[in-house]
């Protein structure tokens, strides 16, 4: 069963709107078991509605068309689809009750555009539309199905449900359409391919894996087609079993979580709270939080500190260290953090100090060099700390620290994860006294925004070998770049450097050395 959308208005063409529409029908038509193959989007104009329309009825076996329902005169999608399937234009009595009651109680005059949405092809299904004026049409030839919605979201979405799916489900059988999605977080998308490639290749044959790649973390969604929804399931939960046994510091979550949602859940489970204390991201990471819903529940409050005056006044930030270190600097992000855990009684702080560019940037601070602060009970949370290490988040190994054992199931699969790791750390050694992690500004952008959205305890290496020392004491990082936005969004010509051999995943955070 494949299925087509088609777009009508010029303001998706001219881009004053965004075409919402489609997202929203290609994920409901999914999970019903309808395929999309194809999205197009036209103008306001009818040779091109009819030409878009034709070409899709012989292709696809249901063709459903949204906008130019209206009431105004470039609404004309109504016009061309009743001359298209040769129909006169009639009066639905029902349509007409309706809009008459709806202008009514909208106190809208009923005049005689209103009173033209009652006029529909003649040998059409119509589709109440509860919420606006425009009904839907339903059409058929040669056993082929085209639905009109109208344009407007809220309108469009009730009729979909409401009409359209279930007459679908009624004239067509459908196969199960089974989509799941794992949430990767820490890993390049180079390395997360490279390192799972060996489980991507022994998929069956009927599940696609796809890469979803986004700027704080990579999604992996497994799809099945045309297939038993049960056994698809199944199947699907096994593939990712195994997926956790290669990548086990790799995934974080499932399906539509985000990693604000996340470490909301943990912080929610465990019965604690955060604030925040934020510079150069100007409240950003406070919106994330707060963005969802439930948030009180572990969302204290939150600072906007860009002044030095508001950093000393409120946070209690030292006037002599911002003299001496400046406010871009690693005491400033600490006590920046401290003091919002403090002042709000949060069991954990987070504070981000930075230079935002595009001016106020020094040699030694160049436009992109963010501090990255977490503080907890006893200074940075253990679990922070660990998930920190290097060689679990981002696949780098420090000069002086070993591998860890691969904990991939197959030999070929081991050999294939520490060829990743010991091509990384070839690139870290360096000579003397301290050890520069050198990663493509490209991977930068795949590594997060901060270490703070994975929470959860992550267990030891799994040959039991001792934890990083260098992330005992480990609360306050840096990234270094040029022509990158804070907040982990930008993207680089310089690579990040760290000289302290501890890192911080804050795009696979790196250290400058004090």
């Amino acid at each position: 069963m494949q299925a087509e959308i088609i777009t009508i208005g010029d303001e998706i063409l001219i881009g004053q709107i965004v075409d919402t529409n489609s997202a929203w029908l290609g994920e409901k038509l999914n999970a019903a078991g309808i395929r999309i193959h194809r999205i197009t989007s036209v103008s306001d104009t009818a040779r091109h509605i009819e030409q878009a329309v034709g070409e899709a009825l012989k292709r696809s076996d249901v063709v459903i068309c949204t906008g130019g329902l209206g009431p105004t005169k470039d609404d004309i999608t109504k016009h061309t689809l009743a001359r298209m399937f040769g129909m006169a234009l009639v009066r639905d009595e029902a349509v007409y009750e309706q809009v008459r009651r709806m202008t009514e109680l909208r106190h809208i005059d009923f005049n005689e555009l209103n009173q033209a949405q009652a006029l529909v092809p003649e040998g059409c299904v119509v589709l109440p539309n509860r919420c606006g004026t425009a009904p839907g049409m339903w059409f058929e030839r040669d056993g082929r199905v085209l639905v009109s919605l109208p344009g407007v979201p809220f309108e469009m979405k009730a009729l979909v449900d409401e009409q359209m799916l279930p007459r679908l489900c009624e004239h067509f059988r459908f196969r199960a359409i089974v989509h799941r999605t794992a949430i990767t977080f820490g890993m390049a998308e180079s390395i997360l391919a490279e390192t799972i490639a060996g489980w991507e290749s022994a998929l069956p044959g009927y599940l696609h894996l796809a890469y979803l790649p986004s700027a704080l973390c990579i999604r992996l969604r497994l799809s099945a087609y045309e297939i038993d929804r049960e056994e698809a399931e199944r199947e699907i939960g096994r593939q990712f079993e195994q997926l956790e046994r290669i990548i086990p510091y790799g995934i974080v979550g499932y399906g539509d979580a985000s990693l604000e949602s996340i470490t909301g859940d943990l912080l929610r489970a465990r019965g604690a709270t955060v604030a925040t204390a934020e510079s150069c991201t100007g409240g950003n990471i406070a919106r994330r939080f707060t963005a969802l819903p439930g948030t009180s529940d572990y969302f204290r409050g939150g600072v906007v500190a860009y002044s030095n005056d508001v950093k000393r006044s409120l946070l209690g930030v030292n006037g002599g260290d911002l003299e001496r270190f400046g406010a871009v600097s690693r005491p400033v992000a600490e006590q920046m953090a401290e003091g919002v855990r403090r002042a709000t009684g949060s069991v954990y702080g987070i504070a981000t100090t930075g230079v935002a560019g595009p001016s106020g940037g020094t040699p030694d601070k160049p436009v992109g060099t963010v501090w990255m602060a977490v503080s907890g009970p006893e200074g940075a949370p253990d679990d922070v700390r660990i998930a920190a290490q290097p060689e679990h988040r981002a696949g780098l190994v420090a000069r002086d620290q070993p591998a860890p054992p691969s904990p991939v199931r197959s030999a070929r699969s081991r050999t294939r994860y520490d060829s990743v790791l010991k091509a990384r750390a070839a690139k870290v050694q360096r000579s003397g006294r301290t050890v520069r992690h050198r990663i493509r500004a490209r991977e930068v952008t795949r590594q997060g925004c901060a270490a703070f959205s994975k929470l959860s305890p992550v267990p030891p290496p799994p040959d039991g070998s001792p934890r990083n020392p260098n992330s005992a004491d480990l609360s306050a990082c840096a990234v270094r770049t040029e022509r990158s936005s804070v907040y982990g969004f930008g993207r680089s010509n310089r690579k990040p450097t760290c000289s302290r051999g501890r890192c911080m995943p804050v795009r696979a955070c790196c250290c400058k050395s004090s």
